[in-house]
C-alpha cells in the first residue's frame, strides 16, 4: 500500500529554496509544456536598433516571468486552503511556458535576461507570501488585479514592439490572452476586489521593476 508524505514546513521550505534558484540561475534552459507561438514565424530581419529595443523589452518580460513564478510559489506556500494552494501552484506551471518562451527569444535576439532576476525572485516571493496570508479572497483578488496591470503592460509592449518583430509579438500576444484568463479565473474562485492603496502600490512595485529590467 503506498504512502502519502506530508511535506514539514522546512521541507517545503528547502523546496522552494531549490525553485528559486533554478528558476533565477537556471543551469539549462526552461522547458515549455506548450509549442513556442514563434515557432511557426518566419524568420524576421531586425535592424541593429530594433534588435536592441526588442531585448530589452524581451528582458522586462522575462524578469516579470521570474516574478510571476515566486509570486505564484509565495501565494501557494501561505495559502490556507488545499484548493487555493493547488490553483497557485498550476497557474505557476502554466506560467512556465511564458518563462521559457521569453528565455527563448532572448537567445533568438542576442540578449540577456536582467542580472537582477534573483532580486526579482526573492522580493516577489515574499510579496506573494505576505498575499497570502492575507487570507484567500485577498490573496486571489491579488492575483486577479496583478493579471490585470500584467495585459495593460504586455498591450504596451504589444504598441512599442518593431513593427518586422512579429515572433516577440506572438509570444507577447499569446501571454496577455492566457494572463487576462488566470485573472478571470481568480475573479470566479472569490477574489476580493484589492483596495485602492494597494492596487497603487502594487503599479508602483511594477513600474519600479520594469524600468530596472529594461536597462539592468
Amino acid at each position: 500500500m503506498s504512502t502519502v508524505r506530508c511535506l514539514s514546513p522546512l521541507d517545503r521550505f528547502i523546496a522552494e529554496l531549490d525553485r528559486a534558484l533554478r528558476c533565477a540561475f537556471p543551469a539549462s534552459p526552461h522547458t515549455a509544456a506548450r509549442d513556442n507561438p514563434a515557432a511557426a514565424q518566419p524568420a524576421d530581419e531586425l535592424s541593429t536598433q530594433e534588435r536592441s529595443l526588442s531585448g530589452r523589452l524581451m528582458r522586462v518580460n522575462h524578469a516579470g516571468e521570474v516574478a510571476a513564478q515566486a509570486l505564484y510559489q509565495g501565494q501557494a506556500f501561505t495559502a490556507r486552503s488545499d484548493n487555493v494552494r493547488n490553483s497557485m501552484a498550476q497557474s505557476a506551471a502554466e506560467e512556465m511556458d511564458h518563462l521559457a518562451w521569453c528565455e527563448q527569444r532572448l537567445q533568438d535576439l542576442h540578449a540577456s535576461a536582467s542580472r537582477l532576476d534573483p532580486f526579482w525572485y526573492l522580493g516577489s516571493f515574499a510579496i506573494g507570501a505576505i498575499a497570502g496570508l492575507a487570507g484567500d479572497k485577498f490573496s486571489l483578488g491579488f492575483v486577479a488585479e496583478t493579471e490585470h496591470q500584467v495585459v495593460q503592460h504586455l498591450q504596451g509592449h504589444l504598441q512599442r514592439l518593431p513593427a518586422g518583430d512579429q515572433k516577440s509579438r506572438v509570444i507577447l500576444q499569446q501571454m496577455k490572452e492566457d494572463e487576462a484568463r488566470h485573472g478571470s479565473t481568480a475573479i470566479r474562485a472569490g477574489g476580493k476586489t484589492m483596495p485602492t492603496p494597494v492596487r497603487a502600490l502594487m503599479r508602483l512595485t511594477s513600474k519600479v521593476m520594469t524600468g530596472t529590467a529594461y536597462w539592468i
